[in-house]
């Protein structure tokens, strides 16, 4: 074992919420550095691949606002940039900023532990190597850990075997041959037109179906970026308080079960010919309010009765188990005008479950399919899964994963009582994945600075959230969910696609703006239900 580094400060993950960290700390004079399992920059974007692979919201709202020359001189090509272009933005931010020289890439955190005598967090890596440090900052993002294969055989399987989540670097061609995808959410959704064009033949096999809207996607439009550019920092500040942290989600005020239906339906038709978001923003009542719902999931079915030509693959591609945009709507590029191709066939898995994979395929329980390659597109462990999975032990020696046996419980989404001095960037009990991620990175990791500021600004050296506002802010985050018809749909905002995870709805369903002002009003009471201290 080497002489253990000492550092102010551990950053793990090098993706925008690492990147921008690092980025903060320089600033503040804190010595930092990252950890990267990864061999290069990006998060999401190093590691998702897929075919298809882009960002969900408009590619200039999905960007950092901290650097206004960093804005200035970042042209993005589409409306909704692909996976390449964002890795390229993200290496540009690294080099820009001279971020590379603190971070250590090909290194996997496995422990932290927290030193009560010292006052400091010791990290340990697949490296052998273990740093000392005051702070630790988990930036290694909500959808990081890749669901396991749990179908039975998958091992005997001879073919090719991918998953979304972890995708070859060097990509894959699958011209001529038989493929099977497994599971219709973003990532399949996403992937499956662009796998639909090469093999030969495709079958997908679909649990949920999933709603999806259309991208309308393209170059980016000068009109559009124009616009940004001269109202940029007006643009910024409305989106840093909007409900999802963007604008062109366009929320209205106006209720649909106040509207008649022919308005309705225009509002509607609008939106989705605008394309994206929007139609989630229709109405400010659509996710509170099944009578409001319903029409919303009247119309994208009738759409996709629309589009599919045959009638019996649109039925079953219209979700019918869960309220309209209660999941993560997903934004695609000729996802539904894919099913009328010749070459593929949608298998309903609630009709004939998957009993096995064999040798050669998949077995239903209708029958036998051989394929080529067989494609995972079965989501992630997410939001916890990706702490859960590192030793990080607190107060007493106390487990994360132990504390979090029943469920995450987080004062702000941004610290454990029980842990001190460890942060969380997007964690459970924040807007996190229910809201633009950038804004909310940045949001967070901003938050964290002027904390680490205003510690060292007054000698004190220990924070730590209280185990009385963590109950209350845990019960307060569990009454704005079950407010909604979100907890209706049995999605990974819950866990419910990992067997055994609790049932808990994670995210913070209140919105972006009353988050950051619910933040900002504990700093400036002097880090209200935070016990603060010297070092011992």
């Amino acid at each position: 074992m080497s002489e253990p580094v000492t550092l102010d400060v551990v950053i793990v993950g090098a993706g925008f919420s690492g990147l921008y960290m690092l980025h903060r700390m320089r600033g503040l004079g804190f010595t930092a550095r990252v950890y990267e399992a990864g061999g290069g920059v990006g998060g999401t974007w190093y590691w998702n691949r897929y075919p298809g692979a882009r960002v969900d919201i408009e590619s200039h709202e999905y960007s950092y606002s901290f650097s206004p020359e960093l804005e200035d001189e970042w042209v993005w090509s589409e409306r909704y940039a692909a996976q390449p272009e964002l890795l390229s933005y993200l290496n540009h931010v690294a080099d820009r900023f001279d971020l590379r020289r603190d971070i250590q890439f090909e290194t996997r955190v496995t422990s932290a532990h927290f030193d009560e005598a010292a006052g400091r967090w010791s990290v340990r890596t697949d490296q052998g190597e273990t740093i000392s440090a005051r702070f630790c900052v988990m930036a290694i993002g909500c959808l990081s850990v890749t669901k396991e294969v749990d179908l039975p055989g998958a091992e005997t399987y001879q073919g090719q075997s991918y998953h979304t989540g972890q995708w070859p670097h060097a990509g894959v061609d699958f011209s001529g041959q038989r493929v099977g995808v497994i599971g219709t959410g973003s990532s399949a959704i996403q992937s499956i037109p662009q796998i639909a064009r090469q093999a030969a033949q495709l079958t997908v096999f679909q649990r949920t179906a999933n709603y999806s809207v259309p991208a309308h996607n393209g170059p980016a439009d000068p009109q559009v970026v124009a616009r940004w550019k001269a109202n940029r920092a007006a643009l910024r500040a409305q989106a840093r308080v909007a409900p999802v942290g963007f604008l062109s989600w366009d929320q209205s005020e106006a209720l649909a079960v106040d509207t008649p239906p022919e308005e309705r339906e225009r509002v509607y038709e609008e939106r989705w010919r605008r394309g994206g978001f929007a139609m989630g923003g229709a109405f400010a009542d659509t996710t509170i309010d099944m009578a409001a719902n319903a029409p919303a999931a009247k119309f994208v079915a009738d759409k996709i009765r629309a589009i599919v030509k045959d009638p019996v693959t649109a039925e079953k591609l219209i979700p019918k188990s869960y309220p309209f945009a209660t999941k993560r709507l997903c934004v695609d590029i000729d996802y539904h005008v894919t099913y009328n191709r010749e070459n593929v066939d949608l298998v309903d898995l609630r009709e004939e479950p998957i009993e096995t994979i064999t040798p050669t395929g998949v077995r239903t329980a209708a029958r036998d399919y051989a394929f080529d390659s067989i494609v995972y597109a079965i989501g992630f462990d997410a939001m916890t899964g990706p702490l859960t999975r590192i030793d990080i032990r607190g107060r007493g020696g106390l487990a994360l994963k132990d504390k979090w046996a029943e469920g995450p419980k987080t004062y702000l989404g941004l610290m454990v009582a029980g842990f001190p001095n460890l942060f969380i960037v997007t964690g459970s009990g924040s807007p996190s994945v229910l809201s633009n991620m950038v804004v909310s990175i940045e949001q967070h990791v901003d938050w964290i600075s002027d904390c680490l500021a205003w510690l060292h600004g007054r000698q004190q050296s220990v924070i730590e959230a209280t185990a009385e506002a963590e109950d209350a802010w845990v019960a307060h985050v569990n009454e704005a969910a079950a407010g909604t018809l979100y907890v209706q749909a049995n999605s990974w905002y819950l866990g419910a696609n990992i067997p055994g995870k609790p049932r808990v709805f994670m995210p913070y369903v209140a919105g972006v703006g009353v988050y950051r002002e619910k933040c900002d009003e504990v700093a400036a009471r002097g880090y209200e239900g935070f016990a603060v201290s010297a070092a011992a």
